[in-house]
């Protein structure tokens, strides 16, 4: 009578060698996984993983001094790339720099972003183009801050801010309004 045949898996699972000459199980069993130099190494491992630990212990622990630094950032150390809250610019001019093309809408992979446009007119100049964003709103609930909103933007008026602080207990307050992110009028006036 013929034995089954036994697949490699199920063979390695039961820790049994398979004969390769014939296709069969081999009654005799792989290497134990548990002699004393597998123990051995298994120590050794250990105390080199801990040795790192142990000798950061001793070190003196650097923090910031957040929130009770000096300066608008209260302590906190950004680098110059640091993708916070968006910031939408204006021009020198004090007008909009967003015309409402849609593109960094259509670039975020998230959706996140929602953007009604209106017409400029003669009597009422939001922006310098045509149309300007009449409504422009982030929902930072699912924003997850990967910057394609900046790049796809043609007149630089989405950027990435250095604001961090968005916690909150409520998500509705999570979604950003245009009047929430636009540069207000005064720091301009100040940069000048």
């Amino acid at each position: 009578m013929l034995e089954p045949r036994v697949c490699n898996h199920c063979a390695i699972q039961s820790r049994m060698a398979i004969d390769l000459r014939t296709g069969r199980l081999n009654p005799k069993r792989n290497p134990s996984y548990t002699g004393l130099m597998s123990i051995v190494r298994n120590i050794a491992g250990i105390a080199k993983g801990m040795s790192i630990t142990f000798g950061e212990i001793f070190e003196p622990t650097q923090v910031e001094n957040y929130p009770d630094g000096e300066g608008p950032l209260r302590g906190a150390v950004l680098e110059q790339r640091y993708r916070g809250a968006h910031v939408l610019q204006r021009d020198e001019n004090g007008l909009e720099k967003c015309v409402a093309c849609f593109l960094c809408a259509a670039a975020c992979p998230s959706n996140c972003i929602f953007i009604e446009a209106a017409e400029n007119t003669e009597e009422q100049r939001i922006s310098s183009s045509e149309r300007y964003a009449k409504v422009y709103n982030i929902d930072y609930n699912r924003c997850i801050f990967c910057g394609y909103c900046v790049e796809a933007c043609p007149t630089d008026a989405i950027t990435h801010g250095h604001g961090f602080e968005l916690a909150t207990l409520n998500a509705t307050n999570l979604v950003m309004r245009k009047e929430d992110m636009l540069v207000p009028l005064s720091a301009l006036t100040t940069a000048k």
